[in-house]
């Protein structure tokens, strides 16, 4: 489809009030999934993250990384335990995961965005004691023994503690801050963070205008299978009692009401695999996924 200069000038004319609206805010943006995967969805995004921040607004973007995790265990001949059905990140794992989180997939981003014409500086939740994480500690119920038991999951963290110092005096230069979900403990151990939960604390500590969650799916959906474009809190809690919310979805919801709770005024759940889906939220009347708000 060809768009003439003269459409180009009005949706460009139409996007300024969604850009006033997120001057000099800080959006932080959870980048995983499939999307993250396929090269010219990733240059994409990386080029529309530039855009942001030539529109004065302050873009963090928080990357997963499980599929890469994965294909470099199986190329290094590091067979994956598992305790529950839950993997368990044990020493020689936990070398694998930061080598490829705060490594390789960290430095891919930034050379992208970088490439679109961005100035991107690569770091992860050690540096500068920006998270200090925590033994996650996971129940699981054991049918033979009809009771929850503890399961250890290894070097999995849950954030404890976040500094925002460093990316405070990084946001407002001109640079795009890309974390990787990598943690120290208070007494050293480095740990494996869940790339939403660490999004979710880094956003609340920054008191972020949006935190946007790029997942593989549309959005919440309700029972019929159609998204939901708007959630409250309460709403979001009774779609998980009753069922609606299920699966894998809950903890993204979790996530979000998390972050809410800390101080981000709005948290979206989007598929990333939609062309330009942040700028599709960011700066028109149609928006992409579910909004949750208080």
């Amino acid at each position: 489809m060809t768009v003439s200069p003269h459409e180009q000038a009005r949706i460009l004319s139409e996007a300024l009030p969604h850009m006033q609206r997120y001057d000099e805010e800080i959006v932080v943006i959870k980048y995983g999934g499939h999307a993250m995967g396929e090269e010219e969805l990733a240059r994409l995004f990386a080029r529309d993250v530039v855009l942001l921040e030539q529109t004065a607004i302050n873009p963090v973007v928080v990357h997963g990384g499980g599929p890469q995790i994965a294909t470099m265990l199986e190329r290094l001949g590091i067979k994956t335990k598992f305790a529950a059905g839950l993997r368990v990140t044990d020493a020689a794992t936990m070398e694998v995961v930061e080598m490829v989180l705060a490594g390789s997939i960290n430095k891919q981003i930034v050379g992208f965005i970088n490439e679109a014409g961005g100035k991107a500086i690569g770091l992860c939740g050690k540096d500068g004691n920006m998270v200090v994480a925590r033994k996650v500690n996971r129940q699981v119920f054991d049918p033979q023994s009809n009771r929850e038991e503890a399961v250890d999951l290894g070097f999995v963290g849950e954030p404890e503690k976040v500094d925002v110092t460093v990316l405070t005096q990084i946001l407002g230069r001109e640079l795009i801050p890309v974390l990787a979900p990598v943690a120290t403990s208070a007494t050293g151990e480095t740990y494996n963070v869940n790339a939403d939960t660490f999004a979710g604390y880094v956003a609340g500590a920054l008191k972020a205008k949006r935190l946007l969650l790029l997942t593989d799916v549309p959005g919440v959906l309700d029972k019929s299978g159609k998204l939901i474009p708007e959630l409250s809190v309460d709403e979001a809690r009774r779609l998980i009692a009753d069922g609606t919310i299920s699966g894998g979805m809950i903890p993204k919801v979790e996530t979000c009401i998390s972050a809410l709770e800390q101080g981000v005024q709005g948290v979206v759940i989007l598929d990333g695999k939609v062309p330009h889906a942040v700028l599709l939220e960011l700066f028109t009347d149609h928006g992409a996924g579910t909004l949750m708000r208080r």
